[in-house]
């Protein structure tokens, strides 16, 4: 059972553009969050700055972002290939003498599932339309671990667990890419590790605070207002969300940014949601006021049906959906995340990428209903 009343938070609700860039960041125009072009440039620069640390860990973030982003490839590349050099050896000299390796486990079996099939053939992720979905080919995320998602959880709610994987870690520290204040609270933002989406980040609000991935209101309305702000000067920006039982990887709260300026599937004008005339095929329903959106969210919460949420700036997508792993899932697929029920499919084999079809993906999606929801979402 989760605990019963509301997270508390004294948290600072202002839309004021001049407040929020000004006062909480005097110097705007060298900010990453001051521009689009400034976001990606801080992205690409921090990215080529954690290869000088010579660690696995962060070895394993660049390469991922550069086999998903070109411009990251293009920086990264020539030291890439140097530090992959180094860190065979290194491993080699070390399993032949019999030494521990003090590298996170996690990391090092990934390192050696590059290794086995060799830098050279990593593919670079590639993308294309299958009727109106994106469906995207992602080679490297298909050797990420897979934590918690393997799990059926009884609910959607799950204590902070100490002793499981979370963005407190020391090593994770490493892998953040900005640390500050964001709309009236404290937030770090870490890099994606295993990226399916552009300028992939994930935002920590309070971290040392140690929430469980549950969403409470004072969350809620906190991202609500810092997409609004951060669409102000950021083209494209959104963040996801994935609940306990709807592929949460992490039971540490976080959110998924992105910029991505095109949008997704679900937010074209002929869903149903959007005032068109198709239907939309998994549960969705959309929401243009913070308050009636979380009425939406509580309501799943009394249901414990699990659920994805995408923020976009002064909008909120919600998908209630079957709980991870009680339902057939085909084989081209690791789980349904927020980035799937948007209409971005991904795929870890080259036939399935080409294969895919518009029939396939509306199929896979409608076995994830749910059988009693309320009325918002038929």
């Amino acid at each position: 059972m989760r605990p019963q009343g509301r997270m508390l938070y004294a948290v600072e609700k202002t839309g004021l553009r001049d407040r929020f860039f000004y006062e909480i960041f005097p110097t705007m125009t060298s900010h990453p969050f001051s521009s689009s072009a400034a976001f990606k440039q801080a992205f690409v620069s921090g990215l080529s700055e954690l290869l000088h640390g010579g660690r696995l860990g962060q070895f394993i973030l660049v390469c991922a972002n550069a086999s998903f982003d070109p411009a990251v490839h293009a920086a990264t590349a020539k030291e890439l290939g140097k530090l992959h050099a180094e860190l065979r050896v290194r491993f080699q000299a070390d399993l032949e003498g019999g030494r521990n390796i003090a590298e996170v486990e996690e990391d090092l079996l990934v390192f050696l599932k590059i290794l086995a099939i060799g830098l050279e053939h990593l593919k670079p992720t590639e993308t294309r339309q299958a009727g109106p979905w994106e469906v995207q080919f992602n080679h490297l995320r298909s050797f990420r671990p897979k934590r918690i998602t393997t799990r059926v959880p009884s609910g959607i709610y799950l204590p902070f667990d100490e002793a499981a994987f979370h963005f407190n870690k020391g090593f994770m520290q490493q892998e953040a890419f900005w640390a500050g204040e964001l709309a009236g609270r404290r937030a770090t933002l870490y890099y994606n590790k295993y990226p399916f989406v552009d300028s992939h980040c994930l935002l920590v609000p309070e971290r040392e605070a140690r929430l469980p991935q549950f969403l409470y209101v004072e969350s809620h309305d906190y991202l609500w207002e810092a997409t609004k702000q951060l669409g102000e000067t950021l083209d494209g920006v959104g963040f996801g969300y994935n609940s306990v039982g709807a592929f949460a990887s992490v039971n540490h709260l976080h959110f998924q940014m992105f910029l991505k300026p095109a949008g997704f599937p679900v937010m074209a004008p002929q869903w149903r949601h959007n005032g068109g005339s198709a239907a939309y095929p998994v549960a969705c329903a959309a929401f243009d006021d913070r308050q009636a959106a979380w009425n939406a969210i509580e309501q799943l919460h009394a249901l414990e049906t699990p659920y994805n949420l995408l923020y976009v700036p002064g909008r909120l997508y919600v998908f209630p959906r079957a709980k991870q792993s009680t339902y057939a899932q085909p084989e081209w697929t690791s789980g349904f995340t927020w980035h799937e029920l948007a209409g971005g499919i991904i795929a870890f084999n080259r036939e399935d990428f080409e294969r895919l079809d518009d029939a396939a993906v509306r199929l896979a999606l409608t076995g994830l209903a749910v059988g009693s929801l309320p009325a918002d979402y038929s």
